[in-house]
């Protein structure tokens, strides 16, 4: 058969057509056989009929009614089995893109030098993220001392809203900020496939000291992984509210925005540098990047067949003997039986 010959949506449907004969079979073979009476010695044939008050017509009639509901099964069977032929191709669209979000929840993301504080300003920036999201999947990877993935790859948005807000530094038992493990474990759920735009966008202040971490950068952008980072804080900024951070002295330390790190890191990763801010136009700039490096490209191997559906074709036929058999005009339905 030929791909765009006749074919069936839900075949089964056709087995219905084997109750036709069935059903037949059953009325020609349970009609009661009459026995000819002495009557048939002395009247023809064609006259016993009248003979003993049956009417010819009157079988003819339910014979032909008869035929008629087992016309309409089976165009009732057809029509629900989906008959079509002939489809027209269409390619699905789906842009290309994948991006891990990596959120650090150290303990100077609570400093309000922004409003209400960096941590809250960072969440609200994964929501815009989330609302303006053209379709790209995202997963959530939250991280201190430590990484935690939160959320894997994915295109289920209401998942990462769910539990944007269970994110806080009440989570970090150690001090301090490291990247390096976060990187590692975002490149894991990003996995190997070339074919996608593959991306990070990390959100943090700043002030990290690891050795080798812009060579660990070099090497994402190596596999065609890009960096993006999306700095929340201010270079004036604010003392450490925590109590595992001290200084000599037990002065509490300050943390600054460090933007010339964080510009080292966007640049090392080829993605974008953006400073948060109370607008969406921040997170809107780094998607139209990672858009336009996925070329906003058609999903090839995932063409989509919108078959041309020809059940109609058989159910208003069906329709309309319905009507017939039911009509005010039609004898066979007014005759008693």
């Amino acid at each position: 058969m030929s791909e765009t010959g006749l074919h069936f949506a839900a075949p089964w449907w056709l087995l219905a057509l084997l109750l036709l004969p069935l059903i037949w079979l059953w009325l020609r073979y349970s009609r009661p056989v009459k026995k000819q009476g002495l009557e048939s010695r002395y009247a023809d044939a064609e006259l016993l009929p009248y003979l003993t008050g049956e009417v010819r017509g009157r079988r003819q009639g339910n014979s032909r009614a008869l035929a008629t509901w087992m016309l309409c099964w089976a165009l009732f069977s057809i029509a629900l089995a989906g008959p079509r032929w002939d489809f027209e191709r269409i390619s699905a669209f789906q842009p290309a893109a994948e991006l891990v979000i990596l959120l650090d929840i150290s303990a100077s993301m609570n400093i309000s030098d922004v409003r209400p504080s960096r941590l809250a300003r960072a969440r609200q920036e994964i929501q815009d993220l989330l609302r303006l999201n053209p379709g790209i999947r995202m997963g959530l990877i939250a991280f201190a001392t430590v990484a935690h993935v939160v959320a894997p790859v994915t295109e289920d948005m209401d998942t990462l809203k769910r539990v944007l807000p269970s994110l806080s530094t009440e989570l970090v038992r150690l001090p301090g900020s490291r990247l390096g493990n976060a990187l590692e474990k975002a490149r894991l759920l990003l996995g190997s496939d070339r074919q996608l735009a593959r991306h990070i966008l990390l959100i943090t202040d700043g002030d990290f000291d690891e050795p080798k971490l812009l060579e660990r950068v070099d090497e994402l952008a190596g596999k065609n992984i890009h960096l993006h980072v999306l700095a929340v804080g201010t270079e004036g900024g604010g003392l450490v509210p925590d109590r595992f951070v001290y200084t000599a002295g037990d002065r509490t330390p300050v943390s600054r925005l460090n933007t010339q790190q964080l510009d080292s890191l966007a640049s090392h990763g080829q993605g974008l540098l953006q400073i948060a801010d109370y607008h969406e136009r921040d997170v809107q700039q780094i998607l139209d990047i990672i858009l336009e490096d996925a070329d906003q490209q058609q999903m090839k191997e995932l063409p989509t067949r919108i078959w041309n559906e020809r059940f109609y074709l058989f159910l208003i036929p069906a329709v309309l003997l319905i009507l017939y058999l039911f009509g005010s005009r039609n004898r066979y339905a007014r005759e008693a039986p």
